[in-house]
C-alpha cells in the first residue's frame, strides 16, 4: 500500500520539473545542464553589455581630434590613446554595430539616390590594419554600391605611365564608395624613403595629387584619408604572431622584416605628406590603431558623420505606386 506521505515523495521530482521547465521569458539564452556555468555566466554578461550599449547615447568622437593640419607631428600621437571611450570591448564593439548599421542604410540610400560619390584612403604601416579596418567597415554594405582597389609595387606598365594613370579608374562613380587599400599615396611614399625619387619630383608629385583629389572633389567625390597609426612595439607583436601561426604565415614576408629598418624615415615622409596634402575637401584622420575594436569604432563613427553631411535622400518612385495592383 502507498501511504499518502510515500505518495507525496514520488510526485515530487515532478514538480520540481515543471517548476525548472518554466522561467521567465527575459530574452537572454539559458544554457544546457552540462554547460560550464562559468560560460553562461560570461555569455550572459555579454548580452547586457550588448544590450546596454545599444541603448546607450553615442560615444562623442569628434573628427576634429584626428583631423591633420600643418603642425601634424606624429611622434606626439598615442597610437593607444583612447580617452572616453568604453573600457569593456563588448560595448566598444556593440556601438561600432550600431554606427555599421547606420552606414548601411545611408549606404543603400546613396546607392539608390545616385548622386554622390564617396572615396576612403587607407594608409598604413605593414601590419597596420588596413584590411581588418576594411573589412570591419564594409560589413553590412551593399556590395553593389561598394568596390575595394588595393595598390602594390606598380607592374611594368604602370611604371611606364604616370604615378595617377593606374588610380584613376578606380575612383568611384555616382551612388559609389571606393575604397584604397593603399592608395596613390604609395608613390610619394616608398620611394621617397628608399630615394627612388628626388626631392624636386616629389614635390611636383605632391602638387599633382593635390590637384587629383581638387579635381574629385570639385566632381562631386567626398574623400576621406586615413593613417592607421600604430607603435613599433606593436608592429613587431603582429609581425611575431603571423611567424607563430601557420595559417598566417602568408601575410609574413621578407620584405615586411626589411621594411621595418625604415621605421622612423616612413614616419617622417609620413608625416611631411600628411601635411602637405590634408586640405579642408581631402582632409587626413590620424587614427590610433594599437587596439583594434577601438580603431574600428573611431572609423565607423567618422564615416557615418560624413555619410549624414551629404544630405543623402532616397529616390522617388517614378510612378504612383500606390495605384499598382498586386495579384
Amino acid at each position: 500500500m502507498i501511504t499518502a506521505t510515500s505518495a507525496s515523495k514520488t510526485q515530487t521530482p515532478a514538480k520540481a520539473r515543471s517548476r525548472k521547465e518554466t522561467g521567465p521569458k527575459d530574452g537572454f539564452e539559458r544554457s544546457s545542464k552540462d554547460e560550464d556555468p562559468t560560460v553562461a555566466f560570461k555569455a550572459a554578461l555579454r548580452q547586457l553589455k550588448e544590450a546596454t550599449a545599444r541603448l546607450a547615447e553615442n560615444v562623442d568622437i569628434q573628427r576634429k581630434d584626428y583631423r591633420v593640419d600643418s603642425k601634424l607631428r606624429l611622434k606626439d600621437i598615442d597610437p593607444a590613446d583612447y580617452k572616453g571611450l568604453p573600457k569593456d570591448d563588448d560595448v566598444v564593439k556593440a556601438l561600432t554595430q550600431k554606427e555599421l548599421d547606420r552606414i548601411s542604410k545611408l549606404q543603400n540610400k546613396m546607392y539608390a539616390e545616385h548622386k554622390h560619390k564617396f572615396l576612403i584612403v587607407f594608409q598604413a604601416m605593414d601590419t597596420g590594419g588596413k584590411d581588418g579596418s576594411i573589412k570591419s567597415l564594409t560589413r553590412g554594405m551593399n556590395p553593389q554600391g561598394v568596390k575595394v582597389a588595393c595598390f602594390k609595387a606598380p607592374t611594368e606598365a604602370e611604371r611606364d605611365h604616370d604615378p595617377l594613370w593606374r588610380v584613376h579608374p578606380h575612383v568611384p562613380g555616382k551612388g559609389e564608395i571606393a575604397i584604397f587599400n593603399r592608395s596613390h599615396y604609395e608613390d610619394v611614399l616608398v620611394t621617397r624613403v628608399h630615394n627612388y625619387i628626388d626631392e624636386d619630383q616629389a614635390e611636383k608629385r605632391l602638387e599633382h595629387i593635390k590637384s587629383f583629389e581638387k579635381m574629385q572633389g570639385e566632381e562631386g567625390t567626398t574623400i576621406l584619408k586615413f593613417f592607421l597609426h600604430i607603435d613599433k612595439d606593436e608592429q613587431k607583436a603582429r609581425l611575431q604572431a603571423r611567424q607563430d601561426d601557420p595559417e598566417k604565415n602568408w601575410k609574413l614576408a621578407a620584405a615586411d622584416v626589411e621594411e621595418r629598418k625604415f621605421w622612423d624615415d616612413y614616419q617622417g615622409v609620413y608625416q611631411e605628406t600628411m601635411r602637405e596634402t590634408s586640405t579642408k575637401d581631402a582632409p587626413w584622420y590620424v587614427i590610433p590603431a594599437n587596439d583594434k575594436p577601438r580603431r574600428d569604432l573611431i572609423l565607423a563613427t567618422i564615416v557615418r558623420k560624413t555619410l549624414e553631411d551629404m544630405d543623402i535622400q532616397a529616390p522617388k518612385a517614378s510612378a504612383d505606386v500606390s495605384k499598382l495592383v498586386i495579384e
